[in-house]
């Protein structure tokens, strides 16, 4: 180290390493956007400093008014994009530039397939920010001076992008940051008074504050203002093109894809704000990860407050992108005041209403873009019909699935679909949970339905086991589990009770209850059987096999559940168990046929060993004679 400037050369984070040579060699087809991203920077650099200068005004000194300046230097072969924001001390700058302190980034750089194209769409769901200099840059130089800190504690920072970075204290009179590009031979058209004015129009024009255009090669030409420096959700919408929507929802998310669709609104009356929500067409790497900073960009009288103020949105619609813009909360709100506020909760209800609006619209009218939409979210979507249950007829009517009619696995059926489709006389809405689709649509308990021409719904997402449980009635009709005991798929005519069945196979079922009482809770003769031999059901009050095992795989200790076995007598395979008199054989017999049964369930056996010995016996026995 320097002792007198302090400088010190530093090793990237492993994770930057990579995302830099991911992202140089998979967005080298979008480089501009480079342009967007340290404008962007630098738009929330001086957001941040005007709300830390409600609390403290003498941050701003002699220099109160904020601006983004982009220079360029064709003799240096440089561009510089300067602001006059919160700027950053040295530890700061060693945080934001040398780690990525986000969790799961490991896991998203292993997503990484090596086809440009799909991992643009990934960096982009990541957001890259700064790092995208590198795109077209050989070398990046950033100054910076926090605001409040004497002139004495300015830094500077400089990279090629490789593998370390340098960092130094150094003399610097302005607050803010400049970051400088020295471009690679190849990019110089970013050298283009022209071509940058029209990137800056293209992708800042809504940015707040005045972005200034300043070639440094011609004393005589003063910096100008490229961009309207009007903040997008303050103007009417009649007056801002869909092109204008897209590229702030870029701005507010660093997404490079285009959102699915977007709602601006104007609220006036007993309460007064602005929002402009997005829908996004991709899922962000930590979508799974409920703690993950998440919350629309909040600013009070055109003030910037928050970057994720998550008390506007529920949970559940953690993917919503956008800006609420209030004139009645108090300018120094705060997170706190925000989760005791009922002025709060009552935009929370009026915001989430309009984002399940949105759904609805996409829906009905761009059927294409919400399959798009579903199977990023739908999901997560599905985890308001338990957190939300006041709007939970709008969140089910949203709902998507495969069903026994459906195409493949494709998950494109709704509720509606389901039940236009069904009989007159069908009072349920029947479904089946499992571990997965090929599981669901070979399982045993579809039999009798599919042989009736009755519809199921087939459920095999992890979350699904736990959003059955507070679904209870869709437009009249009761849910039905396919899987569960007392299950009625009988035909008109029939009326022959389960305990009358059981009784006339009664020797049968008796001897296969002793032999199997360890195992089962109960050995019945099934009605809902055609072609398989046997199937396992669940009890009315125990919980679902799936959900059973998604809460031990968290850890949760459970009593002793056993499942009921169902045997179909008019089966070969039963029928040579009734005729066998071997005893031993009964028993080996009677266990493969329960361990069947699991198998198809999609459920782990606990003694796969003893199984693979009595198939193994089985196979010899009938060899034998």
């Amino acid at each position: 180290m320097n002792e007198s400037t302090g400088r010190e050369t530093l090793g990237f984070q492993t994770e930057v390493k990579q995302l830099l040579q991911l992202m140089i060699h998979s967005l080298y087809s979008n480089k501009e956007i480079f342009l967007r991203e340290l404008v962007s920077n630098a738009s929330d650099a001086a957001d941040k400093l005007r709300f830390e200068a409600l609390a403290e005004p003498g941050l701003l000194g002699d220099d109160p008014d904020f601006r983004v300046r982009v220079e360029y230097d064709q003799k240096a072969g440089t561009i510089t994009v300067a602001d006059n924001g919160i700027g950053m001390s040295r530890d700061e700058l060693v945080e934001n530039l040398g780690t990525i302190a986000r969790s799961g980034t490991a896991e998203f750089l292993q997503q990484m397939t090596g086809d440009e194209k799909n991992d643009a769409r990934l960096i982009g769901q990541f957001g890259v920010g700064f790092y995208s200099a590198f795109i077209v840059a050989e070398k990046v130089v950033v100054e910076s001076r926090r605001a409040g800190l004497p002139a004495e504690q300015g830094v500077r920072w400089e990279s090629e992008g490789q593998g370390e970075f340098t960092i130094e204290t150094i003399e610097r009179d302005e607050r803010g940051t400049r970051v400088t590009l020295y471009l690679k031979s190849g990019e110089k058209e970013f050298l283009d008074g022209l071509r940058l004015e029209t990137l800056i129009r293209k992708y800042s024009d809504h940015i707040a504050f005045p972005v200034e255009l300043d070639d440094v090669g011609d004393d005589e030409k003063k910096p100008e203002t490229v961009n309207s420096a009007t903040a997008l959700w303050t103007r009417s919408r009649s007056e801002i093109s869909d092109d204008e929507y897209r590229e702030f929802y870029k701005h507010l998310s660093h997404d490079f894809s285009d959102p699915l669709c977007w709602s601006h609104n104007r609220v006036e009356g007993k309460r007064q704000y602005t929002s402009l929500i997005y829908i996004p067409g991709n899922a962000p790497f930590d979508l799974w990860n409920r703690d993950a900073p998440r919350g629309l960009k909040l600013y009070v009288q055109r003030v910037f407050i928050m970057d994720d103020a998550d008390q506007f949105l529920p949970l559940y619609l953690r993917f919503v992108k956008g800006v609420v813009d209030s004139s009645d909360l108090p300018l120094n709100v705060s997170r706190e005041l925000l989760q005791k506020n009922a002025d709060i909760d009552a935009m929370r209800s009026a915001l989430t209403r309009r984002v399940l609006d949105m759904l609805s619209k996409l829906a009905k009218n761009e059927p294409d873009n919400y399959a798009t939409f579903w199977a990023a979210f739908g999901e997560v979507l599905k985890e308001g019909i338990v957190e939300d249950p006041g709007n939970r007829e709008k969140l089910l009517k949203l709902m998507r699935f495969a069903t026994t009619r459906s195409e493949g696995d494709k998950r494109d059926q709704s509720l509606e679909d389901y039940l236009g489709r069904a009989a007159a006389t069908q009072d349920k809405i029947y479904y089946l949970l499992a571990e997965n689709y090929a599981t669901a649509v070979a399982s045993p308990h579809l039999e009798k339905l599919r042989e009736q021409g009755t519809e199921v719904l087939l459920l095999y997402d992890r979350i699904d086991a736990w959003v059955v449980d507070h679904w209870e009635e869709f437009e009249g009709k009761k849910f039905a589990d396919v899987t569960r005991e007392q299950l009625d798929v009988s035909e008109g005519g029939e009326s022959i009770t389960q305990q009358a069945l059981n009784d006339e196979h009664k020797p049968l079922l008796k001897k296969m209850r002793a032999k199997l009482k360890d195992r089962v809770e109960a050995v019945n003769v099934s009605r809902r059987l055609v072609d398989s031999a046997a199937c396992v059901v669940t009890g009315e009050q125990d919980l679902s096999p799936q959900l059973r095992r998604m809460l031990e795989a968290s850890g949760q200790a459970l009593p002793e559940s056993k499942p009921i076995l169902e045997i179909n007598v008019g089966h070969p395979l039963v029928s040579r168990l009734a005729a066998e008199s071997d005893d031993r054989r009964f028993a080996d017999l009677s266990n493969i046929v329960l361990d069947h049964a699991l198998l198809a369930e999609g459920a782990q056996l606990d003694d796969p060993a003893q199984y693979v010995r009595r198939m193994n016996q089985y196979l010899l026995d009938i060899e034998q004679g």
